[in-house]
């Protein structure tokens, strides 16, 4: 069971985003909050309001969070979460039909247009549509295409109302559409009106209302101003949407926020990420070797790797004094235009910048927690398996198949406190009887510590073998034929019906069965790795079958090239097809002699 009290513990009670994780370090659920820290608290009360919920929650093993200045501001950002990383538990919103969009078709005269689901569902014709959004709630669309229709008078009619009409329509007469349908309208004013509204939208807004504020003088100084009223309320309108829309009140639609902190020497970069106006969401960066730097000497490290060679925002707020004159000289030529870095925040820009420098110390705090609760596991497991206290090194096998098909063995090393990612290694298992987890265990391993008793990589303090007394002997054997019989090994058997908490180990080298407690901080750990391991090797696996079914025995024919292969696939439309067919009708395929072709026919009777 997931210990979250040291994380709930430091939770502000501000509004924000969480994201739930399991063991294999994929995001489960994402949430919003109006109070982070209560809201995250009430998943852990003994009284959960569902069995789906209370599944959720025995999968977690670490909690991440994004503060946000507002609640709206947290639904946004949870919608862009759940769209990019697709949680299992958000069943909800998985189809997006909870977040309506403002569509402008790509037609001669573009419609505005309420757009329920995801952009990429209603776009298979590659009409280029344009999207925009998303809104908390279709109200919100609604009332935002009401006020674009009044500021920029756009068209909502379907394409069969608008290509039929013969005069203007009741939506003409209160002023909502300049009718184009009966030609009311020359194409280059729609065609400029529909561009206002896709630079507002697109967060631009600034530029627009620019251009209103130039219109409207220019008609009042010709005396119309009928039509400088006109452009005046277009002006107050737009302003309306703004608010319902976007969460910033930047002067670009695009600009990076970058805030650091530190604790006890380890510092943490937050970047908050604005893109066409809104908010998208934010990233934590740890650096290493941080020891004795300075705050500034790490801004300036991040700033460096992280937009030298790739495109950077016209702006850029840095929450720390430093020196920005060649960087921006540099990045300004790297995107050829202006790029500011702004290290005197003021204003709004102020308050986003505070947001930033939250959630770096928030993630800072829930390391150090996350970290001190791994220690605390790993001292449990000393004790439970009575370990010397420098055992730190634990490696971990398990061997996946279907049926004997694509066998692969996994190897994941959790060291330093953590899982090290870079360290894990798959083996590819061939030359067995298929089936043989005994054989396979022997050629993972073998293949693993011979290495290691000639130097080559890190020698663990503690072996787990997923698996009982068969695969567990195995290992015992190997272990004794490359010399590195004194590494602990402990085999993990499944308990009943292969259920969480019922594990039994086995060791190696007493024989000794034991169980613990299903509370106990080391089971945790210790099904922590075995979970990795397992995911691991599974994932390798699936990706060896795909591959295996994807294979074509025409690949393995001499003479048989990508290109003619797909043109024998293409004009027979597959393998079977190529199979049936005739060596005359094989031949006629461009690229085929009539000699290959009694080859192939060969090959493949």
């Amino acid at each position: 069971m997931f210990d979250a009290k040291p994380i709930l513990k430091n939770l502000p009670n501000l509004p924000g985003v969480y994201r739930m994780i399991n063991a294999i370090d994929e995001v489960i659920y994402v949430g919003k909050a109006k109070d982070l820290k209560k809201r995250v608290s009430s998943y852990f009360n003994k009284n959960l309001p569902s069995p789906r919920t209370t599944m959720m929650v025995s999968n977690i093993v670490r909690i991440e969070t994004t503060v946000t200045r507002n609640e709206a501001e947290a639904l946004l950002l949870e919608n862009n979460l759940i769209k990019s990383l697709m949680p299992r538990y958000n069943v909800l919103f998985r189809d997006d039909k909870s977040y309506p969009y403002i569509t402008l078709t790509n037609d001669a005269f573009p419609r505005l247009a309420f757009h329920r689901g995801t952009p990429r569902a209603s776009n298979k014709s590659k009409s280029n549509d344009q999207y925009f959004g998303p809104f908390p709630n279709s109200v919100a669309v609604r009332e935002s295409i009401q006020l674009l229709q009044k500021v920029f008078k756009l068209r909502t009619c379907e394409n069969t109302v608008f290509s039929n009409r013969s005069r203007p329509c009741l939506q003409h007469q209160i002023e909502r559409c300049t009718a184009p349908c009966v030609g009311l309208i020359s194409d280059s004013d729609y065609r400029n009106d529909v561009h206002q509204a896709a630079m507002f939208l697109q967060g631009k807004t600034n530029e627009v209302i620019d251009a209103l504020g130039a219109q409207m003088n220019s008609a009042a100084a010709s005396q119309d101003y009928e039509l400088a009223v006109v452009f005046r309320n277009r002006m107050q309108a737009l302003r309306q949407v703004q608010a319902k829309q976007f969460v910033s009140d930047f002067n670009v639609s695009d600009a990076d926020v970058v805030a650091c902190a530190e604790l006890q020497g380890q510092h943490c970069i937050n970047l908050v990420m604005i893109r066409g106006g809104r908010h998208i969401g934010d990233r934590s960066y740890m650096p290493k070797n941080t020891e004795g730097e300075t705050l500034e000497n790490s801004m300036q490290a991040f700033l460096a790797q992280h937009y030298v060679a790739q495109n950077s925002p016209p702006l850029i707020v840095v929450g720390i004094k430093i020196e920005t004159e060649l960087l921006e000289e540099v990045l300004s030529e790297q995107v050829g235009r202006k790029v500011k870095i702004n290290t005197s925040a003021i204003g709004d820009k102020r308050v986003w910048l505070k947001m930033a420098q939250t959630n770096a110390e928030l993630a800072l705090s829930q390391r150090a927690a996350t970290s001190a609760n791994q220690s605390a596991k790993l001292v449990a497991l000393r004790e439970a398996l009575r370990l010397p206290d420098h055992t730190q090194r634990i490696e971990c096998f398990d061997i996946s198949h279907t049926m004997g098909e694509a066998t692969v063995g996994s190897c994941v090393v959790f060291d330093r406190g953590d899982m090290q990612n870079s360290e894990y290694r798959r083996y590819n298992i061939t030359g067995i009887t298929p089936g043989d987890d005994y054989a396979a265990m022997r050629d993972v391993l073998t293949r693993r510590y011979k290495k290691v008793a000639a130097g080559e990589g890190a020698k663990p303090d503690l072996i787990f073998i997923d698996g009982g007394k068969g695969q567990l002997g195995v290992a015992v054997e190997v272990m004794a034929e490359v010399g590195l019989q004194d590494i602990l090994l402990v085999g993990i058997a499944k308990g009943e019906e292969r259920r969480p908490g019922l594990e039994t180990m086995i060791f190696s080298d007493t024989g000794e069965m034991l169980n613990l407690e299903k509370d106990n901080k080391g089971l945790h750990l210790l099904q922590q790795i075995r979970d990795e391991a397992h995911r691991f090797a599974i994932t390798g696996h699936r990706a060896r079958r795909a591959k295996a079914r994807m294979h074509s025995s025409l690949e393995d024919i001499e003479g048989i090239g990508a290109k003619r292969r797909k043109a024998l696939l293409t004009r027979f439309g597959g393998l079977d097809g190529v199979k049936s067919a005739s060596i005359d009708e094989i031949a006629n395929v461009e690229g085929i002699s009539p000699s290959l072709a009694e080859k192939i026919y060969g090959e493949l009777h």
